[in-house]
Parts: C-alpha cells; sequence; structure tokens
C-alpha cells in the first residue's frame, strides 16, 4: 500500500514538472515543510504541542525595493467532548517596492483519527490590507504636480477565507487547501481626482505531500517532499528531497530543491531539543544572476502542553524538521 502511494505522488509530480512556474499573489516560502500552518488552516492542532513558527525571506537580493517577508505563527490543540481540535493564529508582512501587504488570520480545524494517521479539516478567516506609499515615487518634473498621482499612503482592506485538509501518517503526510476563496477586492484612491484603483486577489491552491525513507542505518533517513500552488493561471511545483542524520540527541539535514524553469535551492537545518532552525538560498536560472537570488530563515520551537496524556488519540508528527 505503501508503495503504492509513493509510485501515485512522484508520478503526479512528474506531470507538474511539465507546467511553467510563474510568480503569484502569494509569498512561496522555500522551506514549506516547515510552515504548514501558513499554507494550510487544517495544520492547526495536528501534533500534541505548542507549535510557533517565525521566517524571514528576503528575495531577488541586490534589487532596489526587493521583496521582504516576515511570516509569524502558532498553533496547539485542545479536547472537547472527548474530541481533538486545533487552533492557530498568524500574521504576515509583505513588502514589494512602493507596495506593503499585511494578513492577519485565525484558524480552527477538526481532528478525525483514521488508522494509524490524523486528518484535520479545517478554516480560517482573516483580513488582508495593502497599502502604497508614493514617498520613494519619481514622476519627473513633467509628472510632478499631475493630480492623478497620489501624493498620500493609500490603504485597501478586505475579507480572507480559506479551507484546508491534512492528514499525517508515520510514514507520510497528504494536505490539500485553498487561500482568497472570497477573491478579496482591495480598493484604494489612486489620486486627488478622486478617482480609484483595485487589486483584485484571485484564490490560491495548494497541494503538499512528503514521504519518510528509512535506510539500513537508523541513524539515517530521506524525505521527499513535493509542493504545489496555482491560481488556476500560473503554476509553482517545488520537488525537495532532504537528507537526515542523527548524532547524539541532535539532527541535522542537508536539502535540494528544484522548481521547474524557475531555481535550485539548498537548504540546511538542524533540531536540538524543542528548537528547529533552518537557512535555505535559492537560485533563479532564469538569467537573473546566480548572487541575486533568495534567502530564508526559518524558527521553530515546540512546547508540550500535556492536554492529551491520556488519550487514546496521540498522535507524532512524522517530520524531522
Amino acid at each position: 500500500m505503501n508503495r503504492i502511494l509513493v509510485i501515485i505522488i512522484f508520478s503526479f509530480s512528474l506531470l507538474l514538472l511539465s507546467l511553467k512556474a510563474r510568480a503569484q499573489f502569494d509569498v512561496h516560502f522555500t522551506q514549506y515543510w516547515d510552515l504548514n500552518g501558513y499554507y494550510n488552516p487544517a495544520w492547526a492542532g495536528q501534533t500534541d504541542k505548542l507549535n510557533i513558527a517565525g521566517t524571514y525571506s528576503m528575495q531577488l537580493t541586490n534589487f532596489k525595493h526587493a521583496p521582504r517577508t516576515m511570516y509569524f505563527g502558532a498553533d496547539m490543540p485542545f479536547s472537547l467532548f472527548n474530541k481533538k481540535h486545533g487552533v492557530g493564529a498568524g500574521f504576515l508582512n509583505d513588502a514589494i517596492g512602493l507596495f506593503k501587504t499585511k494578513r492577519v488570520w485565525g484558524q480552527y480545524s477538526y481532528k478525525f483519527k483514521i488508522k494509524k494517521g490524523l486528518l484535520g479539516a479545517g478554516i480560517q478567516i482573516g483580513l488582508i490590507t495593502t497599502s502604497f506609499d508614493p514617498k520613494d515615487l519619481d514622476l519627473g518634473e513633467s509628472a510632478e504636480n499631475d493630480p492623478a498621482f497620489p501624493t498620500t499612503e493609500q490603504n485597501g482592506m478586505g475579507l480572507d477565507l480559506g479551507v484546508g485538509a491534512f492528514y499525517s501518517h508515520p510514514k507520510f503526510y497528504v494536505g490539500f487547501s485553498g487561500q482568497h476563496l472570497t477573491s478579496p477586492e482591495l480598493e484604494f484612491s489612486s489620486g486627488e481626482m478622486g478617482e480609484t484603483s483595485k487589486i483584485k486577489i484571485k484564490p490560491t491552491l495548494y497541494f503538499t505531500t512528503g514521504y519518510n525513507i528509512q535506510t539500513h542505518n537508523p541513524l539515517i533517513s530521506i524525505q521527499p517532499s513535493v509542493m504545489m500552488q496555482t491560481d488556476m493561471n500560473a503554476v509553482r511545483v517545488d520537488l525537495t528531497g532532504r537528507f537526515f542524520y542523527t548524532f547524539e540527541d541532535k539532527k541535522f539535514a542537508l536539502g535540494l530543491t528544484y522548481t521547474p524553469a524557475t531555481s535550485v535551492t539548498f537548504s540546511l537545518g538542524a533540531i536540538i531539543k524543542s528548537i528547529k532552525v533552518g537557512y535555505a538560498y535559492e537560485m533563479y536560472t532564469s538569467g537573473i544572476g546566480l548572487g541575486n537570488g533568495s534567502h530564508d530563515i526559518v524558527l521553530n520551537y515546540a512546547m508540550d502542553i500535556n492536554l492529551f496524556k491520556k488519550s487514546k488519540n496521540k498522535h507524532k508528527s512524522i517530520r524531522i524538521l
């Protein structure tokens, strides 16, 4: 059964190789495997710990006004009427050029025990705001006093909705989710003439999966994983392989990710007690220069909260990092 599942998953991945990866509205973090809560609300409470995750991404370095993104999120399980549930929250601050986007959200997930695994079904509700600050806008002398251009910061806000499902098993995991399902339309003034501009955000779908391969050496394991992101127009696919080595009470990881028509990413990670740390560098293959890639830093902390000491539905995440 497990071999059949692996064949299906990676056959699907090879099919996606023919689709061209392109940029979309949502930020894509190269270490997606450690940020499930950002992509999928069903992840909330998927483990029996309080999980706190944060990341900072510097994209297209050496370019002026290049994207800078910060994400912070947390989730935890709780029990009600002898059932397991999860709650989570997150905050995102994304700056690209003269535009800044902020998102804040809350998450709820209901859990189902299925054989050796745990299935979560989740919903996410939040707000998304986008602002445009023209203070660094250079229009030249001819358009300096043009009333068609704004002179003060403009803001737009919209309601944001997401749903998802996540199944984790001791040997593999699979997740599906949809973000921006309300297709938020952010409206703000474009100048002193009273005209308005609108930014409409398309719904985005995510698929992620991974498998744990234990080698003959108990200290070494391999974890292939896949992430697909699409707004039904543009598609990005990440194919990742990570090598894990255990030394005493510490674990170390070395990974390589290939994104067709976009980039190659190298990643390093470690877990020491309850702390995980990871770094990744994405090198773009589209001709902008190998030194103008993106840096991602991820920090996770997991804390026991002892809510399920006597529960028969205890579940441990398969992910080493």
